[in-house]
């Protein structure tokens, strides 16, 4: 197995999860998904591949948002000393854009952690509920459903389930 291929992989999934994150509500997982889609199409990664190097991405990035949880109400010299602890190097030898995308991917990933935490004191909506427009949760895979107008809850388009909470 090429190392190079998969380590380009990496990046490359970084970069696409970015563009999916930047200015949109796209969660972390559709991110993901998204990213997986764009980079298969421009590597010669075989499905198990591209699942292994988006293991790794989705790992580092759940770490780095639970690291950032608890560091949220540093100012930001205590919070750039503490990034750099947690890489256990100074944060200014990372290439500007790897930086930056990790990070702002890391602080979405953290504030969707911050709102499943918040679940549990929320209600539960069902399938074929009619709600006001928002943004729901499956209770089940957490994929994230939008209504722009007054709508009746489907079942999740991606696991079926059928409880979902207003996030």
């Amino acid at each position: 197995m090429n190392k190079n291929k998969l380590i380009n992989a990496y990046s490359d999934l970084m970069a696409h999860i970015y563009e999916a994150m930047d200015d949109t509500l796209h969660s972390f997982a559709d991110a993901l998904d998204i990213a997986k889609e764009k980079t298969s199409k421009i590597s010669e990664l075989s499905n198990d591949e591209l699942d292994r190097v988006s293991g790794f991405v989705k790992r580092d990035i759940e770490q780095a948002a639970h690291g950032l949880s608890e560091k949220a109400d540093l100012s930001e010299k205590d919070y750039h000393d503490s990034l750099a602890e947690w890489f256990k190097f100074d944060i200014e030898l990372i290439e500007n854009f790897t930086l930056d995308a990790f990070l702002s991917i890391a602080d979405k990933t953290r504030i969707e952690l911050a709102k499943l935490e918040q679940l549990a004191q929320t209600h539960t909506y069902h399938k074929g509920d009619i709600t006001s427009p928002g943004t729901f949760i499956c209770d089940a895979c957490g994929k994230e459903i939008a209504f722009k107008t007054p709508s009746e809850i489907p079942e999740c388009p991606a696991c079926h389930a059928d409880t979902f909470i207003r996030i």
